[in-house]
């Protein structure tokens, strides 16, 4: 396992230019970051300090975000989609990220579902073609994403096994998964070849872990017994000087 620093939140106080984030996340001994969206950043400066430092960037956002589940908005995430990929190409992102959007009152859960796993499949040629990989990240209701379509693990799981692409895999992000009341031992029990990445926070709060109630020495265990070799995104919100909340996170997790 690896760590990610998420340097939309680590390092941000320290360093307002992203570029020295990943300088910082590289004398801080991180191999691999990662942010969210991608066309308010700096790309080619991205590059040029990803090249200095031997940095890794482990994953972005597909951007613009656009709905997965409402086929009105469906040509326009492919779009974005097509446009991330050649974004991702020039940074060497090897996967990009994006979430199913908003719930529809007007139509039923199954029909949503539906539609979401067609988009996904012409996605996937997309995505394929690039030799990238899409991350569908199931976010939480409770606290920091009402309304959201997908919110939990299993159904996260089975819609990229109904996809049916190699390319196209889940991101569990163990903070929304807890939020949610899920265990990891029990939703990624003989599924974690479906999972491509995973990110970290502690909750309550969304800060780094070990400043919350998940038992972090239990959740990396978990992992580990269940073969995980991947990357550990840190997408959390630090509570103060970033390095401090590196260490204890790392602590936490005994990485």
């Amino acid at each position: 396992m690896y760590l990610a620093a998420c340097i939309e939140w680590l390092f941000a106080s320290e360093h307002p230019d992203i570029a020295d984030r990943i300088r910082a996340a590289k004398a801080a001994g991180l191999d691999a970051v990662e942010f969210h969206l991608w066309r308010d950043k700096p790309l080619q400066a991205i590059r040029e300090a990803l090249d200095e430092t031997g940095v890794r960037l482990a994953s972005f956002c597909v951007d613009p975000r656009r709905s997965l589940v409402d086929p009105a908005q469906h040509e326009e995430f492919l779009q974005a989609l097509r446009d991330s990929v050649e974004a991702a190409k020039l940074v060497g992102a090897p996967a990009l990220i994006a979430a199913a959007g908003f719930e529809r009152p007007d139509e039923t859960r199954e029909v949503q579902r539906d539609q979401m796993i067609d988009v996904l499949r012409k996605a996937a040629t997309i995505v394929e073609a690039a030799g990238l990989t899409l991350l569908i990240e199931p976010l939480n209701t409770k606290v920091d994403h009402p309304g959201m379509f997908l919110n939990r693990t299993p159904e996260g799981l089975d819609i990229i096994e109904a996809v049916g692409s190699p390319n196209v895999r889940l991101l569990y992000d163990m903070y929304h998964s807890t939020v949610m009341g899920e265990d990891p031992e029990e939703v990624l029990q003989g599924r974690l070849h479906l999972v491509a990445h995973i990110q970290v926070a502690d909750a309550p709060g969304r800060n780094e872990p070990g400043t919350g109630e998940v038992d972090w020495s239990r959740y990396a265990q978990v992992l580990r017994d269940l073969g995980w070799q991947g990357g550990i995104g840190l997408e959390y919100r630090p509570t103060g000087p970033t390095l401090k909340t590196l260490e204890r996170a790392r602590t936490a997790l005994g990485l």
